[in-house]
Order: C-alpha cells, then structure tokens, then sequence
C-alpha cells in the first residue's frame, strides 16, 4: 500500500476524499524516462481527478529519445522530426499513488506510457520490466527485489556546484566514514528527513550507514515486488534530491564522481512460487537445481546485457580492481570481489549482483536481470564452482570495459533480441552511441591539465 491511498480499487476515492478536505491540491504525474530520471507534469489535483484518472495525459514522445541533456537527438525509430515528435499517452496506475512529504499538500503517481490506441510503449522502462515479469509469471513465479543505493553530499547547493564546474566541492565527511556512527551522525538532519519522508512516501525505511567514500552514504530500504521496488527507486533519487536542495546540500548517485570509490546500487533478487515458497531454497548445500541454472544464466548473459546494468560511459569507472566494484564475472558465497554474491539461507536465500552502479535504471537492470535467469532455466545451464578467494586476480571472463564494448555486446546479442525484442535493442543500443558520441567529442580537464603547456 502506498502512503495510506490503498489498493487500485480505492485509491481515486481516498485521493478525492484527500483533495476535498484540503490535505492534497497537487497530483505529479511522472515516469522513468531512459536516463532513470522521473518525467512529468504536475496536475492541480481536482483536474486530475477529473481528466487524467478517466483519460489519461499526454507528453512529447520525444522523451525517451532525447540525451541527458534534453537534446533531440536522430536515429530513433519511434521518435523524431520526421515523425512530428508526437504524443504519447501517460496512464497512471492507481497501485503506485502516494503522498511526497516533501512537497507541500502534494501526491505524486506513477504512470505507464501508451500510444492512442492503447498498445503499450514498448521501450518504455517500465514497460520493458513488466514484460519480464510476465514471462515469470508464466512459470508461476514473482520476483522480490532490494536496490541498494549510495549516494555522496556535498556542502553547497546545486546551483553552486553548476558554477563551479564541480570543482573543488567540500564534502559532507572529510574522511572514510564507512559505518560510522559519528560520520552519520554529521549530517543526521538530512537523513533523517529522507528517511522519515520516504517512510510517508510509502516506503519501508531499513537503516543508514556511512560508506568509504568522502561525504558517501547509503540508505536502505525493504525488499518488495519487482515492479515496486523499480518504482520506489525512482520515486526516492527524485525525492532525495529535492530534499537536499531544500537543505542546502546537493547529493549525487553519479557512478564515479572521483578518483575513489564509486557509488553503487547492488540488486538482490529472490524468486517465490505461487505459494509464496522460495524457489532458490533446496536440499543440496541449501540451493535448488533452478537457483543453479537461474545463477549461471546471470554468468552466462551478463556481458551481453551489461549496457542495461552500466548505461553511461561514466559507469564503467567503477569497475577498478580493489574498489568493491566488480571486474570479474564470477560467483561466490559471501564474496564481494565477485560480481554476483549469493547471501541469506532458506526464504531469505538470494543473489546480490554487483555490477550496477548509483546511475543505473531500475527496471532496465532489473529485467536484464530476470531475462539471464530465465534464459538459464530455459537452457538448464550448469553452474561453475563459486570463486573462493580474490575474484579480482581469479582469471575469470571480465566485466565489459567500456560504453562502447557494452553496446557492441547488446546489439548483437541474441539474448536481448530473444528476451527484449529488436525495437527495444536498437532503441538503447542508439542510445548508448549517442551518449558515446557526446563524451568522444568532448575535451575534458585532464587532456588540458596534461597538454596545455608540456605537449
């Protein structure tokens, strides 16, 4: 249930109850764009009500063909100039209703992107998600997901971290505060404030712990569906940023901000059956013959969909031995060198994947997750021994290096096209060569601190 509103078949009326006593008068309406981000308009509530609860609203299709920037950019089959950049229709789904007590009497919603005939927008990432889960689904199982986000404050708003380039930002920590108690307790009152708004934002809140990084953090939240989870995580960067604006901090979730360690999100993932029995649990050593296939379909597939757990090229400079970040495609039991960890026994028996960093896409990372599995089971793959030791030095196939490399890979992999299908590969394959583009014509600090003067 999200923040008090109910299940889809009383959420519109509590929210109009809500509306007419006062407590709410603005309704965002928003989805997960390509980049992770939450798009949308802000609704004043009793014409969202009105119009968009029996309708629906529009927005440019243009959204999920644009950079980070917001540029229009060629080469998107079902977006462009050609095209008239159109609309599409945004359908809020009522499950995903809840309050954001960060912003004043407001309510925010979730919706699905549609085209006017009602079929589904098939490169739409939430959209890209469900489509994985039916395919669960038809083997009787569900999929319970935890993200773990970390993220790096540092002492300035956002508007002055704009005008310095970036450079020189003080930290909110001046040292490793990993667990550290002291090193929380600096800046409590913006932890406090996300943890306890996320709590009325639906969410539920499990603790705060510092990280190694200068001013890094994570906060975690309870495991839940697939699809809410996904929607969760997105709904929390939003909202984290929003509250660090108002306290005069800015935070990231970039995956590599310095030359340290780097911001991760590691996704665990459990299977359940119909019965809400664990389907990882089994007699030999804990784990059932279908966490085995499930396991080694993750090794089996993860280069190939790696441009959906690493999107950007910045992504993959996390990926440094030594670092916690994973450059090894290995398994092992309780071992963080590898990029998949298996943890917990019996219900609680899961696999933590490694390789996502602060900047990934939750339900494109996730259904690339779902669809290795499935692909494992499907082909009953057998699952190599668990790495003991130091994956780092372990001689194991490695994590793609590269934006480019990932691309190259996803592209032509037979899997993504079986699992995803080809619209949904050359929409973010095109998307990949844009943002690789973008970053090979740029000329960055370190080539004008190295030439300037000594070349």
């Amino acid at each position: 249930m999200a923040a008090g509103f109910g299940g889809p078949d009383e959420a519109w009326e509590r929210l109009r109850s809500a509306v007419g006593s006062g407590e709410i008068d603005t309704v965002t309406v928003a989805f997960t764009d390509m980049q992770g981000r939450l798009q949308g308009k802000r609704c004043h509530a009793g014409w969202f009500l009105d119009e968009v609860v029996p309708n629906g609203t529009e927005g440019c299709n243009y959204l999920l063909a644009v950079d980070v920037e917001m540029h229009t950019v060629e080469g998107y089959a079902m977006a462009s100039w050609e095209r008239g950049y159109g609309d599409f229709v945004l359908r809020p789904d009522p499950v995903t209703l809840r309050t954001t007590p960060w912003q004043p009497a407001s309510a925010l919603v979730l919706a699905d992107l549609e085209w006017h005939d009602g079929t589904p927008v098939a490169a739409s990432p939430r959209q890209i998600l469900r489509r994985q889960l039916d395919r669960l689904g038809a083997r009787g199982w569900r999929a319970l997901v935890g993200t773990e986000l970390e993220l790096m404050v540092f002492n300035h708003t956002y508007e002055d971290a704009w005008e310095r380039a970036y450079r020189d930002l003080t930290p909110a920590n001046r040292y490793n505060v990993d667990y550290s108690v002291l090193g929380t307790g600096r800046i409590e009152p913006l932890l406090r404030r996300i943890r306890n708004e996320m709590t009325g934002a639906g969410m539920v809140v499990e603790s705060v712990k510092g990280e190694c990084n200068l001013g890094q953090h994570e906060i975690a939240f309870r495991y839940a569906d697939a699809l809410t989870t996904a929607d969760n995580h997105s709904v929390y960067k939003t909202g984290a940023k929003e509250i660090a604006a108002q306290e005069g901090v800015a935070l990231t979730f970039m995956a590599k901000f310095d030359e340290r360690e780097g911001n991760s999100c590691h996704v665990h993932l459990s299977l359940r059956d119909a019965e809400d029995r664990p389907v990882f649990a089994g007699a030999r050593e804990g784990i059932s013959p279908t966490f085995e296939q499930f396991l080694a379909g993750q090794l089996a597939g993860l280069a190939d969909l790696t441009l959906l757990l690493a999107p950007n090229v910045n992504s993959y400079k996390r990926f440094a031995e030594g670092s916690f970040a994973p450059t090894s495609i290995a398994w092992g039991h309780d071992n963080r060198t590898c990029a998949l960890r298996v943890v917990g026994r019996d219900r609680s028996l899961r696999f933590e994947h490694r390789v996502p960093g602060g900047d990934v896409n939750p339900y494109l990372a996730i259904a690339a997750l779902v669809a290795a599995g499935l692909d494992g089971v499907a082909r009953e793959l057998a699952l190599e021994p668990p790495t003991e030791g130091n994956a780092y030095r372990a001689g194991s196939p490695r994590v793609p290096t590269t934006l480019r490399e990932a691309a190259d890979r996803f592209e032509s992999s037979a899997l993504a096209r079986s699992a995803f299908g080809d619209e949904v590969v050359e929409h973010y394959t095109h998307m990949a060569r844009v943002e690789q583009q973008a970053f090979d014509a740029a000329v960055t600090d370190w080539e004008r601190y190295r030439g300037f003067e000594r070349l």
